[in-house]
């Protein structure tokens, strides 16, 4: 797990950025993001399917991550790696193109509209984003949320961002998925209440 006061990084960025290939995993595999990571179930599951790429889960609640980052170090798993930041400084900890694929799974969905700017798929994150993805990069997005479903949808329409994929109810529309298969402990919860998990996968415009 690497973590760097948020001060530091405001000032001069995180050491690792534009190093992670070279300095964290030592290959040249793409990387792929997990915001809001919380315990890394889906960081490690991925990791297990996707060996030749590189996660790191990032989330600023470090005990949650330690889960994970255990599982990784017992099970000697050299793709994966647990960041300890703030979403929003993101583009402080990787360089532009560093990062080829981006998940948010279960997010809060920041409901009330005073907390919009911290959705995870508002506008300016999208922009955080933007900095640190390759061109042609992949987001997924995976909630319980319908209304973060339906607002980030909108928001895509709106902002000429290209939709790749959507599903109300992966139960339903995706059962055999192999890549949505993976579930965290929240999403069992849900499942067993009934509440229907959605997807999106997007790509950004080139310019936001």
């Amino acid at each position: 797990m690497i973590q760097e006061p948020r001060p530091d990084l405001l000032e001069d960025d995180l050491p690792m950025k534009g190093k992670w290939h070279k300095s964290f995993f030592k290959n040249d595999h793409p990387i792929v993001l997990e915001l809001g990571c919380g315990k890394g179930e889906y960081t490690i599951g991925l990791a297990e399917k996707f060996p030749h790429k590189n996660f790191i889960g990032v989330d600023i609640k470090g005990a949650r991550m330690w889960r994970g980052a255990k599982t990784a170090t017992v099970n000697r798993m050299s793709n994966v790696g647990f960041l300890r930041t703030q979403i929003e400084l993101i583009d402080h900890c990787f360089s532009q193109g560093e990062v080829s694929e981006i998940w948010i799974t279960f997010p809060d969905p920041q409901i009330k509209y005073r907390r919009r700017k911290k959705r995870l798929t508002a506008p300016d994150m999208l922009a955080i984003y933007r900095k640190v993805l390759t061109d042609d990069a992949l987001l997924h997005l995976k909630t319980d949320s319908q209304f973060l479903h339906g607002y980030t949808l909108g928001m895509l329409e709106g902002n000429s961002h290209k939709i790749l994929e959507t599903s109300y109810d992966i139960d339903r529309q995706k059962p055999n998925d192999d890549l949505l298969g993976i579930r965290t402990n929240y999403e069992g919860i849900f499942r067993r209440q009934g509440v229907p998990i959605t997807y999106i996968k997007f790509q950004l415009s080139e310019q936001i």
